[in-house]
């Protein structure tokens, strides 16, 4: 990065020091907060000593082990199965037609909340879901929905294929980001001229420079997935139900006892996420190994069209899947009575949206205030640490940017447990303050993983030729960077709004009730029968983050529109 010879201020340079305070003290006070009840230590429950009855508690609640062993699976066949998919994907079709369209059609999928992904694909597999519908009867000869396991089955597969539908994108983006830092291109045409196939060139030339820029992201990945809740709760098993839906049911029952058995259980899930975690690292090391003789084998696996076909048709069922469950969302929002196996409702109406729009009301104006409170305080800390970095020319130790991962490598049920006894400990209780601060924690990660780069990429001769007429730095950043910057912070910001309003957990337990968002009411209608009014509140949780992206489009389009190069760029 190019300096511009400008000293910044105390403000600036005050930004990293508390963006890494955010980052770290909030996620560490909850730990720490969790880990004295864990055994036994909780002056307000009556817990004046330290013991291990709360583990031995633990132990004995029956499933317990199932629950942990099917958060860890969950963990690493998410992030296996999403990597490879990606991996795959990038080989096969990195510069074609093919991958600028997937491109296009995953990145808006991003936007879309879990929950919502979830019931998405939950109304489109299952038994009753629109694909038996449309095979039925002429295809099956079923005239009544087949009596299958297939949302909420026991091997918990349900789940782990809504998660991987949903962290293939954010891989997708990830790696996408961190192409630009390897010769990607140019690498597979040198490859490609020694014969090699291009998903053999890629895995042999390209993959080890791309794996380094996209490992932390995939640690997210397992991390979440270990640890999910809502996704759990509409797709997972119920007996036992994965931990981290254990933990959040006893930390939320009328008997108080069962808090110390939630925060034992909350360092159990720290154990199976960490377990999770070193496991590919493990694997990692093992693959590293056995890379190094194969990639020097010199076999060129040339032929590998019906693999690239294979991985093509995967990524679109992928794409597909989701694409259509939002479709049988929108038909199940608006339909009557729809018997099976009818394809499409006999009836439509309005009814049920007219219905619950009053009722979300309340939901829809907490889900906005908390997700533009937080949105607003991350993108400026954000804003802060990257101006000074190019103010002073000196980019963060690589050991500082990954503090940034800290929220989401840790299960957030380990620390958010932590912190609403802290609260409570302090006499805050739930208060909007303490709800907007969580939403912040977990925001800011993505508005600075967002930003960071086309930051980074802004060309600093812009910046040379004001102050070559006189401009101060400030001046060139209100005038100049700013305003040319707006397309990306604005995509930082929807990113960050869409994170705010699809976060489920901190609402629920630093909420504590008293706050509800479209989210966390979608969700509490996991378990009843009304498909018409969960896919009501499946659309309104996606549409309030669909609105930031539009707003992200059309204000650079508008503020642009005399300027070509500009409007292109954004």
């Amino acid at each position: 990065m190019t300096t511009v010879n400008a000293e910044p201020g105390i403000v600036l340079r005050l930004a990293p020091v508390l963006t890494v305070a955010v980052l770290i003290l909030p996620v560490s006070a909850g730990v720490a907060g969790v880990a004295l009840p864990a055994f036994g230590y909780l002056p307000a429950l009556g817990g004046t000593r330290f013991t291990l009855a709360p583990w031995h508690a633990l132990m004995a609640m029956p499933g317990i082990w199932h629950s942990a062993a099917l958060s860890f699976a969950a963990a690493l066949v998410t992030a296996l199965c999403s990597f490879l998919l990606v991996q795959f994907f990038v080989a096969a079709w990195h510069g074609t037609r093919l991958f600028s369209m997937m491109q296009r059609a995953l990145s808006p999928l991003l936007s879309m909340p879990h929950a919502a992904a979830a019931f998405s694909l939950a109304f489109l597999f299952a038994p009753s879901g629109w694909i038996m519908r449309l095979l039925s009867p002429w295809a099956t000869g079923l005239t009544r929905p087949p009596d299958l396991l297939v949302i909420h089955d026991q091997a918990g597969l349900a789940m782990m294929a809504g998660l991987i539908a949903k962290e293939t994108p954010f891989l997708f983006l990830m790696t996408l980001a961190a192409l630009p830092q390897t010769p990607a291109l140019r690498l597979g045409q040198f490859a490609t001229s020694f014969g090699y196939g291009r998903i053999a060139g890629f895995f042999k030339v390209t993959l080890p420079l791309l794996y380094p820029q996209i490992r932390l992201p995939i640690l997210a990945v397992i991390a979440y997935a270990s640890s999910v809740v809502d996704v759990a709760i509409i797709l997972g098993p119920t007996r036992p139900a994965p931990l981290a839906v254990q933990l959040t049911r006893w930390m939320n029952d009328p008997d108080l006892a069962l808090r110390f058995t939630a925060s034992a259980g909350a360092l159990l899930q720290l154990a199976v996420t960490a377990s999770a975690i070193a496991c590919w690292i493990g694997a990692e090391r093992i693959a590293i190994a056995i890379s190094r003789r194969w990639r020097t084998d010199g076999r060129r696996l040339a032929k590998d069209g019906l693999v690239r076909f294979s991985i093509a048709l995967a990524t679109i069922a992928l794409v597909g899947a989701l694409t259509l469950g939002l479709v049988v969302l929108a038909l199940w929002s608006v339909s009557g009575f729809w018997p099976f196996p009818d394809a499409f409702p006999p009836t439509v109406s309005l009814q049920t949206w007219m219905r619950a729009l009053p009722q979300a009301r309340d939901a829809i104006l907490t889900t906005i205030w908390v997700g533009l409170a937080a949105l607003s305080v991350a993108l400026v800390l954000t804003i802060a640490c990257l101006e000074r970095e190019t103010r002073t020319g000196r980019q963060p130790a690589k050991a500082a940017l990954n503090l940034v991962y800290v929220p989401l490598l840790v299960p957030q049920v380990a620390f958010l447990f932590g912190l609403q006894f802290l609260l409570l400990a302090a006499g805050l209780g739930t208060n909007a303050g303490a709800l907007a601060l969580v939403h912040f924690v977990l925001v800011l990660p993505y508005v600075f993983l967002s930003l960071g780069d086309p930051w980074r990429a802004w060309d600093p001769r812009y910046g040379h030729v004001a102050a070559g007429f006189g401009a101060r730095p400030s001046r060139v950043f209100w005038r100049i960077r700013l305003p040319m910057l707006v397309a990306p912070i604005l995509t930082a910001a929807a990113v960050g709004f869409a994170v705010s309003a699809s976060l489920y957990l901190p609402t629920l337990l630093i909420g504590g009730g008293r706050y509800s968002t479209i989210t966390t009411e979608a969700v509490a209608l996991a378990s009843g029968g009304n498909r018409r009014l969960i896919a009501v509140y499946a659309l309104m949780q996606m549409l309030l983050p669909l609105v930031g992206f539009a707003v992200a489009i059309a204000v650079p389009a508008l503020l642009f529109r005399n300027r070509r190069t500009m409007r292109s760029a954004a």
